[in-house]
């Protein structure tokens, strides 16, 4: 299934497929204030943890985690 959603509530952040039903949680614990839940599509999270910007499935698994260059901001 997809996502249809992902929410960030404190230092989790919640993944919802495209019915509603929460699937998995996965954790946005970071150093800096710009860490955490960085977006979505209907293939994976994106959340940024330091230098490091991980991309998980709608399972909670990491597909992905690449540097995060340091022009890189995150999305208002």
């Amino acid at each position: 299934m997809a996502i249809g959603k992902a929410i960030q509530k404190g230092t989790l952040v919640y993944i919802y497929d495209e019915k509603g039903r929460q699937q998995t949680s996965i954790s946005a614990v970071g150093c800096n204030p710009e860490d955490g839940l960085q977006g979505y599509t209907p293939d994976a999270v994106h959340v940024r943890k330091g230098m490091l910007m991980y991309a998980y499935n709608e399972r909670g698994h990491l597909v992905s985690r690449t540097p995060v260059h340091k022009t890189h901001r995150a999305a208002a």
